[in-house]
């Protein structure tokens, strides 16, 4: 009985040794968070990874900014630091062991200093020693090769604004071979800068003006294929769908044109006015006059307070004016009233002689002074 009663404790005890050390195969993970102020840092999320075997384990820091996760199973881990969602920092390979936990601390405030310093680093072009030593081969290489990439750009961004200043200044010039030369070297470049292909449409615009038959046709179409490009990269600029319609004008592509300024109002209600205005402009100079009263009719429709509009509609429309036998004039209608209009808008305006002299025409008489129909009308006081 003695017997076996002992051999029964020495079972006993085994189990008890066997449960000792399963409890004991487990590691700790600890540290501290440090802000970007320098003081512990609440709430920080440390993610922990297991590497080796699937597992994630969580835990956020505290009020000191410490935290402590323990009963990790004996691996390896990456330990990362989430702050605001974003994972602002992260240890790779940390392994756990039995004993004291194993210290992973973050410091933001000194990782800040560190990302600023790389930063000029990599502005300057080289790294410091200490830099370079902290670095693993994979990163150096990481940033010897942003940098030859960045000095590319560089060269290329220089090279870039060197053909765009040639155009601009040939454009300003009224050079336009020269300009079409710097903003097609400008174009090759990088076909995506969407102001290189305005400016080259403007200048085979002025091309075109010194040039006559085939050659200016081939200049202004010119001129069309660099907008459609511009265009193509912002399409929602008013103002070169605007330019665009004048180049089209000139080319006496009316419903293209039309299409266009239909476009830019779209996109700039306020403007609209002016838009059809400028039709209507390039159309007078080209010898479409039946096409520009029809514009300016519409800028006075879309823009009834742009005084040069009314004034030039009515001058449209001066070219319809009959004479009786008896040497009477009959305006057609619309032009009294839009010259009328353009005084009360603009009464000393640059166009104001020239309305009050073809009022003279069509009435005999001109009054003094216009009132603004569309002004506010003051109210009576109340005796």
């Amino acid at each position: 009985m003695t017997r076996m009663r002992s051999h029964a404790a020495g079972i006993a005890l085994a189990g008890l040794i066997f449960s000792a050390v399963a409890y004991g195969q487990t590691g700790a993970i600890s540290g501290k968070v440090i802000g970007e102020d320098g003081q512990g840092l609440k709430d920080a999320l440390i993610l922990i990874e297991r590497k080796d075997i699937k597992g994630n384990y969580k835990v956020k820091s505290n009020k000191k900014g410490e935290y402590f996760h323990a009963g990790l199973p004996l691996g390896v881990y990456k330990v990362s630091c989430e702050v605001g969602g974003k994972v602002v920092d992260m240890m790779d390979g940390v392994r756990t062991t039995l004993g004291d936990p194993v210290e992973v601390n973050f410091d933001l405030q000194k990782m800040k200093a560190r990302q600023q310093a790389m930063a000029k680093a990599a502005e300057a072009g080289t790294l410091t020693q200490e830099q370079s030593r902290e670095m693993s081969p994979e990163q150096r290489a990481a940033f010897e090769k942003q940098m030859k990439e960045r000095h590319a750009a560089m060269a290329k961004n220089k090279a870039l604004n060197d053909a765009f200043n040639e155009g601009m200044t040939g454009l300003q010039a009224k050079q336009w071979d020269a300009a079409i030369a710097g903003f097609t070297k400008a174009a090759e470049m990088d076909p995506k800068q969407h102001v290189v292909w305005a400016n080259m449409a403007e200048a085979y615009v002025g091309l075109a003006k010194t040039k006559t038959g085939a050659e200016r046709d081939q200049a202004l179409a010119k001129a069309g294929e660099s907008y459609t490009k511009a265009l193509e990269i912002k399409p929602d600029d008013p103002g070169m769908h605007n330019n665009y319609a004048l180049a089209l004008a000139n080319a006496k592509k009316i419903p293209e044109a039309e299409a266009e300024l239909k476009k830019a109002a779209e996109l700039d209600p306020a403007g609209a006015g002016k838009y059809y205005y400028n039709l209507g402009a390039v159309l007078v100079n080209t010898g479409q006059t039946d096409a520009a009263l029809e514009a300016f009719k519409k800028a006075t429709e879309l823009q009834p307070d742009y005084a040069p509009a009314q004034f030039q509609y009515a001058t449209a429309l001066s070219g319809k004016m009959q004479t009786t036998p008896d040497g009477k004039v009959i305006p057609p209608p619309g032009m009294k009233e839009a010259l009328e209009k353009y005084l009360a808008l603009d009464p000393n305006g640059q166009f104001a002689e020239g309305a009050k002299g073809l009022l003279m025409a069509i009435t005999g008489s001109v009054q003094t002074s216009y009132t603004n129909p569309d002004a506010p009308k003051s109210k009576s006081k109340k005796k």
